[in-house]
């Protein structure tokens, strides 16, 4: 049984190679960029297969995929930060978009030519959702969307997409909207990696003992990556195609919450915290509080690892990485 990922070098792409190794025999292959970094999989290089190509050449899916037909698509690779899509936002709709309806139409080609019919997962956002109401607080997959960025807009497309290709052409495509997950190896430029980066430097002397911040009020649920790739296996093997599942942690608090538990397990002592203008949103998403009923309902998956671990982790990741 072959499983094709998609981001497979990123961050979550990395963790869900790493649990498939570990709890399956799956063979494991995955789409990469000429120029994409390899530090995440590194470790496992020998282990995996590679295709190198692109979500915005329909050719080089074509190619992928039907010379190896895996069973599984697991598509997470995207334009990911928020604050970025502002200054690139017609980029980010190409990845995310242009990228998505490449991969599903390669798919829906293959799958009228060859009678190639894999499971397909498409990684969406609590992001499309936006600025709910208090009222509508647990968020629930018919919450409203009222996308507040580019990115936000390319998840909504990306998940339509993923409904009309199974609607039009029978594609076993599943989405979820995923809230906040972290951990190790989490990119620099996402809140609590680049906060837990800063203290890594105070604590090696190269910056001084103040944390540059944004909007620290905003309120999440987090889960740890390593839960996160587990929820998506069990996704494709226990759910049902066509659908749409929340998917998050069992902690919330605000992001400032979150940054004093950073700063309680560093080893230098009365650091500051300075407020980066720079850092701050054209327009912000503060409250991210999930409903997962629908998908715990239909797989048991529940979040085993405490956040307290996941900060110690991600911190211990970056004085580690740092320390090199």
């Amino acid at each position: 049984m072959k499983v094709f990922i998609t981001g497979i070098t990123g961050f979550v792409g990395s963790h869900l190679v790493d649990y498939l190794l570990e709890n399956t025999d799956v063979e494991v292959h995955g789409l990469c960029r000429w120029r994409s970094p390899k530090d995440n999989i590194q470790h496992c290089l020998d282990k995996i297969i590679l295709h190198y190509g692109d979500l915005t050449d329909l050719a080089s899916l074509l190619k992928i995929l039907s010379e190896n037909k895996p069973d599984y698509v697991m598509h997470l690779a995207s334009q990911s930060l928020v604050p970025y899509s502002f200054d690139v936002p017609a980029a980010t709709l190409e990845v995310n978009c242009i990228g998505t309806c490449n991969l599903f139409e390669a798919i829906k080609i293959l799958k009228q030519r060859d009678n190639y019919d894999p499971i397909v997962y498409a990684c969406s956002s609590s992001e499309c959702f936006g600025q709910v109401k208090e009222n509508e607080i647990p968020i629930k997959e018919d919450t409203p969307f009222r996308p507040a960025s580019p990115y936000a807009v390319s998840k909504v497309c990306e998940d339509m997409l993923g409904f009309q290709y199974f609607l039009s052409y029978g594609l076993k495509i599943i989405r979820t909207r995923m809230f906040s997950h972290t951990g190790p190896r989490r990119g620099e430029f996402f809140c609590e990696s680049n906060f837990a980066k800063q203290i890594a430097l105070i604590e090696l002397g190269k910056q001084e003992p103040i944390i540059e911040v944004g909007n620290l009020d905003s309120i999440r649920t987090f889960a740890d990556v390593r839960d996160t790739v587990h929820a998506y296996w069990l996704l494709v093997n226990k759910c049902r195609y066509g659908e749409v599942y929340n998917i998050g942690g069992n902690t919330t608090m605000t992001v400032g919450a979150m940054l004093n538990i950073l700063i309680s397990k560093s080893t230098v002592k009365n650091i500051k915290i300075e407020i980066d203008p720079k850092r701050l949103r054209p327009s912000d998403v503060t409250l991210q509080i999930p409903c997962i009923d629908k998908f715990k309902k239909e797989t048991g998956w529940e979040p085993k690892i405490p956040f307290d671990t996941t900060l110690t982790d991600l911190l211990n990741f970056w004085r580690n990485k740092l320390a090199q």
